[in-house]
């Protein structure tokens, strides 16, 4: 395979990764909590590039509650405790109800919605629900990676060192626990992101460690969206 083949087959992915609506608001996320960083909550243009891109990433959560809705009604894999049940269903209520809300907040500071104080209240209730989803999100990762542990501390005594590693169930375990573990470090820092956002803690969370945090989890955000790469075959 040629140089120009390879360059070709890494274009198609980036393609791949910025067709997607999800990708694209996970960078302007990126772009939105730098820009917080820099400004450290003062006016300036980097603060106007904060509000300017958190607002234009609304549109692209439009209609997406849809999806966390869906989860809600959805049946649940077979064997899974209730407590992570419960804990899933509250996680797709409330992430549900924030992307439900943050539309009107949406249509309210573009000037379609005229009642400004209405707008400001159902922005707050809104990142309250995105705090509890994010609670809830981590809760669950703990619950799953103690399944997940559990499951190949039963695996491990069935296998030798040297098998455990050529094993596909065992390692496919492996890469869904590093999997689960990121998506833990990436709820519990948005849990301080939400904080931030709704100055529960004003003198702990200023608006640069917000835009730290948001920053961080908006590049994990990125990664995790990244396509597959295919094994390609050299001579």
């Amino acid at each position: 395979m040629t140089t120009l083949d390879l360059s070709r087959a890494e274009l198609a992915l980036v393609v791949l990764y910025l067709n997607k609506a999800e990708a694209r608001d996970k960078i302007c996320r990126a772009i939105q909590y730098g820009s917080k960083f820099l400004s450290g909550g003062q006016p300036g243009t980097a603060q106007t590039v904060d509000k300017n891109t958190s607002l234009a990433r609304k549109v692209f959560r439009l209609f997406k509650f849809v999806n966390d809705f869906h989860g809600l009604i959805s049946p649940v894999p077979k064997g899974t405790p209730l407590p992570l049940v419960l804990l899933g269903k509250s996680k797709n209520a409330l992430l549900s109800t924030f992307l439900f809300l943050d539309q009107i907040v949406w249509l309210g500071r573009s000037g379609i919605y005229k009642n400004k104080e209405r707008t400001e209240l159902l922005g707050r209730i809104s990142l309250f629900c995105w705090l509890g989803s994010s609670v809830c999100t981590s809760a669950v990762e703990i619950g799953e990676l103690g399944r997940l542990s559990s499951s190949m501390k039963k695996m491990e005594k069935e296998l030798k060192d040297d098998e455990k590693h050529h094993d596909e169930l065992y390692r496919a375990k492996l890469q869904k626990s590093n999997d689960r573990t990121l998506a833990l470090i990436k709820s519990s820092m948005d849990i301080v992101v939400a904080i931030g956002l709704l100055q529960l803690a004003p003198k702990t969370i200023s608006p640069r460690v917000t835009g730290a945090f948001g920053f961080t989890t908006s590049l994990i955000s990125c990664y995790q969206l990244l396509p597959s790469r295919p094994k390609l075959k050299t001579p």
